[in-house]
């Protein structure tokens, strides 16, 4: 989960030995696993590492970035626990290049970012994934605004479906649709919620 704070405002919330959003995966993301392609993913916004452990445990290969130091270590402390390795990329995703055509599947869980950032980490996750690569994302839609169970306050920050099927053409979509669903995703994401959900491939070669 990634609301676009200074570093410091997540190296706070991370230091604390709770993980802020526990330790399962996001439940959408474990409800597709299975639809993503085996190989290397890219998980933006990682955090304490919640989700690449998930797929680090199913034999992924797993890149996990984020701003906050301290989510990754505790991200990688909990892939010690799990018995599994993942490597971690400290970086502001202002500063980092999603390499092309290097990814079998980019996930996106919570990853809420000024609109420009948001449209050029987008704009590169279709270049960066592979023929077949698959593109996973959950996020807070307009309408979660002023719920208080989670997420970022101003719309700017959300996703709606339309945006996002704007943002990442060429892409083609398997999943993509807004609902309400009851998330209880650590203390910082609980009650009943307004989200977008997405699982959309770039297409394979000869396809």
């Amino acid at each position: 989960m990634a609301i676009y704070y200074p570093r410091d405002v997540w190296d706070d919330r991370y230091e604390q030995d709770e993980y802020a959003y526990g330790t399962s995966p996001n439940d959408f993301l474990a409800s597709v696993v299975e639809r993503i392609p085996a190989g290397r993913i890219l998980c933006l916004c990682e955090g304490e590492g919640r989700n690449g452990v998930f797929l680090a445990e199913r034999g992924f290969s797993v890149t996990g970035v984020d701003g906050s130091a301290k989510g990754l270590q505790k991200a990688q402390a909990l892939a010690v626990q799990r018995g599994v390795t993942i490597e971690t990329i400290v970086a502001d995703l202002a500063h980092f290049e999603i390499e092309p055509n290097a990814w079998d599947g980019i996930v996106s869980i919570f990853a809420h970012l000024p609109p420009l950032l948001r449209q050029r980490i987008h704009r590169q996750a279709v270049e960066g994934l592979r023929p077949g690569g698959a593109f996973v994302l959950e996020a807070y839609t307009p309408a979660q605004v002023g719920r208080g169970t989670g997420g970022p306050q101003q719309a700017e920050l959300t996703m709606p479906l339309a945006m996002l099927q704007q943002e990442l053409t060429g892409l083609s979509f398997a999943i993509a649709h807004e609902q309400e669903r009851d998330v209880h995703e650590g203390a910082f994401h609980s009650g009943t919620s307004a989200v977008v959900q997405v699982l959309a491939y770039k297409a394979a070669h000869g396809s």
